[in-house]
């Protein structure tokens, strides 16, 4: 099979992984607070049991991130992986207690870790260019995932049976059902997924073959050039080349002639030592060994872009736990009217990665994250001043909160996909597993704090919402202070010297 072929199937197989990601929140979220209802847990259970997801994700990416940097394979690590998702689905199904299905949760979480590896392979096999819109259209196979699973749990509602010691209905189903998919998964990846090799080893080993193409060229050339000379010439180049560099053996008596150094000059003739050849040096066992942690993620622009993933997926993450019982309160809403919504929204940002993916080939990510910021803002304003404490009609209540999800929905792609995308490129490629892990464990600390900030504050709206609109214009001071900066080594040193040459 050719390098082609498994790329395409690889690839192919990465967006299924995220596709069933989001078919597992779509899921499991509508249900899980019924569940915990039915298992008589208190209220506080089901905020627990949602971090302990992402608290677990949070700790285990960079481990799998730093062992696929170590190994240099990610494919036993994404099989090791899933079998933490297989594990925990079972739990969630049997659920026999609210205990068991807190640790079902958190076994579970261990197996999103993988993401981090999967980041920094993509990071590896593709060319910095082509990287935005590898990126956006990993993120949408989730969105799209989002979609498909309230469209299962459709079905999913409709069982009612007794599959040996277990019991099969609405709430249970998920877990079995998740369970096989990721099952189905692990085959999936077993058949048609590769560990492609890196560009950078993929240039190297192309240089290193022309090369030495080249080299035999020029020495046969050489040779059939030496073979038609007389046997003078080798004497003569012997005494040019003494001069130089000192190499041939001087004969003992003058104009003695001496076989060792007409055989050493001929030697010389052929391939001469330009200059002394040094040791290589010994390659480290460890991509870590130069690479500094502190220098790695203390740089100005990769603090920027850590703050641009927590500000925004804590932003995103409260305003979903804010909507609601907000339109449970002005609108009466229920769990179709929200399904319908969140299925809209869904559309919607499908739409943005689609149109991302196209905007990133035509401008650079640190564009497409400062347009993705400015439409944050723009929703950060027009939640703070119409939605903390709607006004008007049903109708105009309707449009304005319409109008607010619309433009916060609509920001989310242009930056998720931007700041990783900038983030795989002003980081060590080396450890990219490692620095991905770091990345999304920090977007995991968001969206665990982001729910809890909410959900404190639903009744003083204006301090939510307050404090999110804060943390969006510091973001966009930070941004704009490193925006110079916000750019890969590669094309720095490109208009540095086109400066030059200016």
């Amino acid at each position: 099979m050719d390098n082609r072929r498994k790329k395409k199937m690889t690839f192919f197989t990465i967006g299924l992984m995220f596709l069933l990601s989001g078919v597992e929140y779509a899921v499991i979220l509508p249900t899980i607070w019924r569940y915990l209802q039915t298992l008589e847990a208190a209220p506080y259970f089901l905020g627990l049991t949602l971090s302990a997801f992402s608290f677990s994700g949070l700790l285990s990416g960079p481990l799998f991130g730093h062992l696929s940097d170590r190994t240099g394979t990610t494919k036993k690590i994404i099989l090791f992986a899933d079998m933490f998702e297989i594990a925990g689905n079972f739990m969630y199904f049997m659920g026999y207690s609210k205990w068991l299905l807190l640790s079902s949760r958190l076994v579970a979480g261990i197996g999103t870790g993988a993401g981090s590896t999967i980041f920094g392979f993509l990071t590896r096999v593709t060319a910095p260019g082509d990287r935005a819109t590898v990126f956006a259209a990993v993120m949408a196979c989730r969105q799209a995932g989002l979609l498909i699973g309230p469209a299962c749990n459709i079905f999913l509602r409709l069982c009612d049976f007794n599959l040996g010691p277990f019991v099969v209905n609405k709430y249970t189903a998920p877990g079995l059902f998740m369970c096989l998919m990721w099952i189905l998964l692990q085959l999936v990846v077993v058949f048609m997924y590769w560990d492609l090799p890196s560009l950078e080893r993929g240039k190297a080993k192309e240089s290193s073959v022309s090369h030495s193409g080249e080299e035999e060229e020029n020495q046969k050339g050489l040779v059939e050039e030496d073979d038609g000379s007389d046997e003078e010439k080798p004497l003569m180049a012997s005494q040019e080349l003494a001069g130089s560099y000192g190499s041939v053996v001087q004969s003992k008596t003058p104009g003695s002639h001496n076989p060792a150094a007409a055989s050493n000059a001929a030697l010389n003739h052929i391939s001469p030592p330009l200059s002394p050849v040094p040791p290589e040096p010994h390659e480290p066992s460890s991509p870590y060994n130069n690479v500094s942690m502190s220098r790695e993620f203390l740089r100005e622009e990769v603090v920027v872009l850590l703050a641009a993933q927590f500000i925004t997926l804590f932003n995103q993450t409260a305003l979903e736990t804010m909507v609601t019982p907000m339109t449970q309160k002005y609108f009466g809403y229920g769990e179709l009217e929200n399904s319908v919504m969140y299925c809209l929204c869904g559309v919607e940002v499908i739409a943005g990665f689609l149109f991302v993916h196209w905007l990133s080939q035509r401008v650079a990510e640190r564009v497409v994250l400062a347009i993705g910021l400015a439409i944050c803002i723009v929703s950060g304003v027009w939640c703070l001043i119409f939605l903390a404490n709607p006004i008007g009609g049903f109708e105009w209540q309707l449009t304005e909160f319409i109008i607010g999800v619309f433009l916060q929905v609509l920001g989310l792609p242009f930056v998720a996909v931007a700041q990783v995308s900038l983030f795989s490129k002003v980081t060590s490629e080396k450890t990219q597993g490692f620095s991905q892990g770091v990345r999304r464990s920090v977007g995991g600390l968001a969206t665990i704090l982001g729910p809890l900030w909410a959900g404190g504050l639903t009744d003083n709206m204006y301090i939510m919402m307050g404090v999110m609109m804060a943390l969006l214009v510091l973001l966009t001071m930070m941004l704009a202070f490193s925006y110079d900066r916000m750019l890969a080594p590669a094309t720095e040193e490109a208009e540095d010297s086109s400066e030059v040459c200016g």
